[in-house]
């Protein structure tokens, strides 16, 4: 992680630096790994495990940073697009193709930089993979945007080719799905309101068909899987159906499959009973995924939520985190993201006690950040 944190350009004026950049993000990171989520906490954190560290990385400075020198730092002296690449070609790196199918994107606002009075803040889209719970890829949505606008942008900065790129029914777009095909990827879209007549033409093809007497019912291709679950005080039923049949009647680029997904919730305790459908669309063909594989195909898009912005929010207390200056906010989350993906690659599946293990052996961390 240091070699990419060289490559990193210091946007500050060199005269009077005391930390070089990679030397202050290894610190900074340390100290996240370590349990702290702010520069006032990330700075005491580091302060007093100063000796150590001093030590361990051979640094000449023998004091740790003060809490407003690493505000600066994540303000004004870090190039934000670039870190953020730097963090997705360090994971990549590490993957060495071993990286899973599905690759979700979704939008989460860091709730710490609206404004009093405002309805808008820092809204980021991710780029992620569910299965190594690694961000590839992060851009800032402008407030004049939307995300429809900035996932082009977002995945014309990664490698798609073997990748399924799943969104929710905000991303089910032509222009996307011709991009995602041109760069050998596939794609998985939820189709719901903003694609009214898409949704209706797979609504009635999915419908229990009527038929007048004499007449027999129009041959189906349907294939069926489905998945039951118990968990979190319920009980869960899934069912996906898939067809072929609208391939060439809908004009949607690369059609391989349209398909309906039930889901039935039985609330163990009250015994209440509730019922979702959702239908969608994507570019596999019956040959590429089985009914089962896409069932597990969309079911993975999730974890998106719980595994990325459920614990930035949670554990890394991200919309509590009211930084001002600069890009700091930005360059926090990004932070957030290389601690999440540092942490999971270790083979930890709860994050707070992989926080508490490194910040009771920081050099055990360190070793983390520094060895090839």
């Amino acid at each position: 992680l240091y070699a990419h944190f060289v490559g990193l350009e210091d946007q500050r004026d060199p005269r009077g630096v005391r930390y070089p950049l990679p030397t202050a993000l290894i610190l900074m990171t340390l100290a996240k790994l370590g349990g702290e989520d702010e520069p006032r906490g990330m700075a005491d954190w580091l302060k007093y495990r100063g000796a150590m560290l001093v030590k361990a990385m051979k640094l000449t400075r023998k004091s740790m940073p003060h809490h407003t020198t690493l505000s600066r730092i994540l303000g004004d002296a870090i190039p934000v697009e670039q870190f953020e690449r730097t963090v997705g070609d360090f994971f990549t790196s590490r993957s060495e193709g071993k990286q899973g199918v599905v690759l979700a994107i979704d939008g989460k606002t860091l709730r710490g930089t609206i404004e009093m009075g405002e309805t808008h803040g820092l809204h980021l889209l991710a780029a992620y993979l569910p299965g190594e719970g690694v961000v590839l890829m992060q851009m800032e949505v402008d407030r004049k945007e939307n995300e429809i606008v900035a996932a082009p942008r977002v995945l014309q900065c990664l490698d798609l080719r073997g990748k399924v790129v799943i969104g929710d029914a905000l991303h089910t777009q032509r222009e996307l799905s011709v991009q995602i095909l041109d760069a050998d990827g596939d794609y998985l879209w939820t189709v719901k309101d903003n694609h009214p007549r898409l949704r209706d033409h797979i609504q009635t093809l999915f419908e229990p068909e009527s038929c007048v007497p004499g007449f027999s019912p129009s041959h189906k291709d349907f294939r069926t899987a489905g998945t039951l679950d118990k968990g979190h005080g319920r009980i869960e039923r899934r069912t996906l159906t898939v067809s072929s049949l609208l391939n060439e009647y809908l004009d949607w680029p690369g059609l391989g499959q349209v398909f309906q997904l039930e889901r039935q919730f039985v609330h163990i305790k009250s015994g209440k009973v509730s019922h979702e459908t959702v239908y969608g669309i994507t570019s596999l063909s019956s040959e590429k995924a089985s009914p089962a594989e896409l069932l597990t195909l969309s079911r993975q898009y999730w974890g998106i939520e719980n595994g990325l912005h459920y614990r930035r929010d949670v554990t890394f207390k991200e919309d509590r985190c009211r930084l001002k200056i600069g890009q700091a906010a930005r360059v926090m989350a990004s932070l957030n993201n290389l601690v999440l993906g540092l942490i999971l690659s270790q083979g930890f599946s709860n994050v707070p006690d992989a926080r508490r293990r490194y910040c009771a052996r920081p050099l055990e961390a360190l070793d983390l950040l520094t060895r090839a």
